[in-house]
């Protein structure tokens, strides 16, 4: 192996001279040297050495890659592909063998090759499938190779009609029951049944179920009006009422919220807090006499 030696770069007024005794560039570590093989180049980080493309380090020699044949360098150059069409097997690139019926695929994995649409792998040969009636080719390397039509489910290998009740249609979906009712409709006990929407209701987006308009309140099969108090709204919702800052809810009515000396109305509007300076006794607040603190009733001047 053919060592490489470099020094520290010397200052000689404004010019840097570097000394460099052979050809590869390699970055030169804080207070030391690199030893650097044949065929090696400089790592940004200045403290170590990588292989020039086309090379690979071994036992800290760079040693060339043998690109074999029908192969190529990959772009990091480090390490080699096969081409198209070859796959690699101990070392070597090997033609795929690409049977009738099949076409070449990515050969890095698998078989290098897949069956054309309307046949399946078998043995490593593509053999025809067979369709049922009712039933159309997928382009599928795996399963069975059909589906069934659109209003037909598989049972076995046969494509059986799918019965469909009154105000429902067919869906195309492998599993479940093959059909959805119509908007209205709901399902029960393999029927469709209407959805009773009351008055002052409308039918949600899912077509099976209904909500009660805003200001109503539902009920088993009923939309009842939301009686809103005095000193209250309707909630964001509509489906229920909250009372103005400064009352509380008591039963269905909204009362004046009593606020003790020295305390104010809470975040929520509904309660009260002491003022700074005092703390809550049942329902009123009284100095905070702390240890350390000054009473809330002093007043200090600078």
């Amino acid at each position: 192996m053919r060592a490489v030696r470099l020094r520290r770069p010397l200052s000689v007024g404004p010019f840097v001279l570097f000394i460099l005794l052979a050809a590869p560039p390699v970055a030169l570590p804080e207070g030391g040297t690199v030893e650097a093989p044949h065929s090696a180049q400089g790592e940004a980080s200045g403290a170590s050495w990588r292989c020039a493309r086309g090379y690979e380090r071994v036992n800290d020699v760079c040693v060339a890659i043998k690109v074999p044949a029908n192969a190529y360098l990959e772009p990091s150059g480090g390490r080699w592909q096969c081409d198209r069409g070859y796959r690699e097997i101990g070392g070597a690139c090997n033609a795929v063998k690409i049977p009738a019926n099949a076409y070449e695929a990515n050969a890095s994995y698998g078989l290098g090759w897949q069956c054309e649409r309307g046949y399946l792998e078998v043995d490593e040969a593509c053999v025809a499938v067979k369709i049922p009636a009712n039933a159309y080719s997928a382009s599928s390397s795996h399963g069975r190779g059909w589906d069934c039509e659109r209003g037909y489910r598989r049972v076995d290998e046969a494509c059986v009609a799918v019965e469909i009740p009154n105000n429902a249609y067919s869906v195309s979906s492998s599993y479940g029951r093959g059909w959805d009712c119509e908007r209205g409709y709901r399902e029960a006990d393999g029927t469709c049944v209407g959805v009773n929407v009351p008055p002052n209701g409308y039918l949600r987006d899912s077509g099976d179920d209904w909500e009660c308009e805003r200001g109503f309140l539902k009920g088993a099969d009923s939309c009842a009006l939301i009686d809103v108090p005095r000193n209250g709204y309707l909630a964001a919702s509509g489906g229920y009422w909250e009372c103005e800052r400064g009352y509380k809810k008591i039963g269905s009515s909204c009362a004046v919220l009593l606020v003790p000396a020295n305390a104010h109305i809470d975040y929520s509007g509904s309660g009260w807090d002491c003022d700074f300076g005092y703390r809550q006794q049942v329902e009123h607040c009284a100095v905070d006499e702390a240890p350390g603190a000054l009473p809330a009733t002093r007043k200090t001047t600078l």
